[in-house]
C-alpha cells in the first residue's frame, strides 16, 4: 500500500512513524512534510488539491491521510472524493465541527449533547449582557479557525468584555473572530477522547490529557500545547459508557441525519465535572501533541485503522493497544509562542541505553533541513520526545532522559508532563 500523508507537524511526523513499521505499506508521501519526514519517505512540494489528486492517481497511491484542520475546512477530502480516491478525513460540510465554533455549539444543542451554557452572537451588547450573567472566569471563542488560539478564559467580567470586543473588532483573530461564542466557565479535568469513525462505526483510542500553558504548574500563556500523556487513569469505564452513548452515538447520527456523514477523527475536548462528562469542543482531526502519544500504543497495523474507516468498513475492523503508558514533552523554541525564533542547529547525542532506545523516540515538528543536511529547529514547537512505559511514571522518566539528549540554541521545556496523573497515583 502507498500512502500520502498531508500536512507537516509533529502529528503527521507521528502517524508516518506509524505507518513506516507497517508491513502493509510499501511508500509513504508527505505534502509538504518537515525537514525529518524525508526520513520516513518522500516529501513533496505539491499544495493545490486537485495537483495532489493528480499525483495520487499517477503514483498509485491507495490513500490519503489529512493531518491538519484547515485543509478538511477547505474541501480537501470533496476533491479526492469527487474523483474517487480514498482519503480518510471528513468533508468541508462535516469539517464545520471544527471551523465554526458556532457551528459546533449549536450542533451540540441541537442533538442535545451535554455542553457549557453559551450564546453566540456579532453584538458587542449582546455579549456584554451574557457577560453579566457568568461567574468568572469566562470563557470567550473565536468562532473560526485560529490555529489553537481563538479560546480566551478571562478571569474577570472586565477582561471577557474586552477580549470580546477585541475579537469583534476583528483586532484579535481577523474574520475568525467577527462572530464569537460566550460560554460558561467549567471547573473539573479535561481529557481529550479521539474516535476514529467511518459515518456509521468507530474506535474510540485510550483517551489523553494535554497541557496547554507555556510553564511548569499550567502557567503562562496557552500554547498548541506543550506534551501530553495517554492513557489517563482518571477516566474510568464509567466515564466511557457515558461518553459512548451521550456524545459519540448522537453526534454520529446527527451528523449523518443532517446529510453529512463524519468520517474521520472525531476529536472531543471533554470537562469531567463531578463525574459528568461535559464536551468543551470538537475538533475534526487528531491533536498534537495527543497524536505523539497514542500511534505508538496502537498495536494493531495502522493502515488497517485508516483504511478500514476511510472506505466504511470499521465494523470489520479488529483494533488493538499496547497495555503500555506514553508521555510526550514538547521541546519548543527560545521564543514561542510570542514569535518566530532565529534557526538553531539540532543536535542529538548517541544513545548507548538499550532501555532507552527501546522505549523512547523523537517525533519531529518544526524542523528543516539545511542545506548542509543537518536539522535545524525553525518553528515554535520543534519536536516531542515520547516515552512509553508499564506505568506513567516510568514514560515519563524515559521521556526526559531523552530530552536531556536533545540539545539546540534556545530550547525550552515544561519540566512537569503528566503530573496530574503522578499525584494521583
Amino acid at each position: 500500500m502507498n500512502i500520502l500523508i498531508i500536512g507537516s507537524g509533529g502529528r503527521e511526523y507521528s502517524i508516518g512513524r506509524a505507518l513506516k513499521f507497517d508491513e502493509n505499506v510499501e511508500k509513504i508521501y508527505f505534502s509538504p512534510g518537515n525537514g525529518a519526514t524525508d526520513e520516513l519517505g518522500e516529501n513533496l512540494s505539491i499544495t493545490d488539491f486537485n495537483a495532489l489528486a493528480d499525483f495520487v492517481e499517477e503514483n498509485g497511491v491507495d490513500l490519503t491521510i489529512v493531518g491538519p484542520e484547515a485543509p478538511l475546512v477547505e474541501g480537501i477530502v470533496d476533491v479526492f472524493k469527487a474523483r474517487g480516491l480514498t482519503i480518510f478525513g471528513p468533508t468541508a460540510k462535516a469539517a464545520q465541527l471544527e471551523g465554526s465554533k458556532i457551528f459546533m455549539k449549536n450542533f451540540l444543542a441541537r442533538h442535545n449533547v451535554p455542553t457549557a451554557r453559551y450564546i453566540e452572537t456579532s453584538s458587542i451588547e449582546e455579549a456584554y449582557r451574557f457577560i453579566e450573567t457568568l461567574e468568572a472566569p469566562i470563557v470567550v471563542k473565536a468562532d473560526g479557525l485560529c490555529g489553537g488560539k481563538g479560546v480566551i478564559i478571562a478571569k474577570s467580567h472586565e477582561e471577557a468584555k474586552k477580549t470580546a470586543g477585541e475579537m469583534l473588532s476583528g483586532n484579535a483573530f481577523g474574520e475568525a473572530g467577527t462572530a464569537i461564542v460566550i460560554e460558561e466557565f467549567l471547573d473539573g479535568y479535561e481529557l481529550s477522547v479521539f474516535a476514529v469513525c467511518d459515518g456509521k462505526d468507530y474506535v474510540v483510542l485510550p483517551a489523553a490529557q494535554d497541557h496547554k500553558r507555556l510553564l511548569d504548574n499550567d502557567e503562562g500563556p496557552n500554547t498548541g500545547g506543550m506534551g501530553a500523556y495517554a492513557p489517563i487513569p482518571l477516566v474510568n469505564d464509567e466515564i466511557y459508557r457515558k461518553l459512548d452513548e451521550r456524545v459519540i452515538k448522537p453526534t454520529l447520527k446527527g451528523m449523518e441525519e443532517e446529510g453529512m456523514p463524519f468520517t474521520g477523527v472525531l476529536f472531543i475536548g471533554v470537562m469531567v465535572v463531578k463525574g459528568e462528562p461535559i464536551i468543551l469542543e470538537y475538533n475534526v482531526r487528531f491533536g498534537d501533541p495527543e497524536c505523539e502519544e497514542l500511534m505508538p500504543l496502537l498495536k494493531s497495523p495502522a493502515s488497517d485503522l485508516f483504511y478500514k474507516a476511510a472506505t466504511g468498513d470499521l465494523k470489520n475492523a479488529v483494533i488493538e493497544f499496547h497495555d503500555k503508558y506514553a508521555v510526550g514533552v514538547v521541546m519548543a523554541s527560545r521564543d514561542y509562542p510570542y514569535k518566530s525564533s532565529p534557526p538553531a542547529e539540532i543536535i542529538i547525542d548517541e544513545i548507548h541505553h538499550e532501555e532507552l532506545k527501546e522505549n523512547a523516540h523523537i517525533s519531529f515538528a518544526g524542523v528543516s533541513r539545511g542545506e548542509d543536511g543537518k536539522l535545524y529547529a525553525t518553528g515554535g514547537r520543534v519536536l516531542v520526545c515520547v516515552g512509553l512505559g508499564d506505568s506513567i511514571k516510568e514514560a515519563r522518566d524515559r521521556a526526559y532522559m531523552l530530552v536531556g539528549q536533545v540539545h539546540f540554541a534556545g530550547k525550552q521545556c515544561r519540566t512537569d508532563i503528566a503530573y496530574q496523573a503522578l499525584q494521583e497515583a
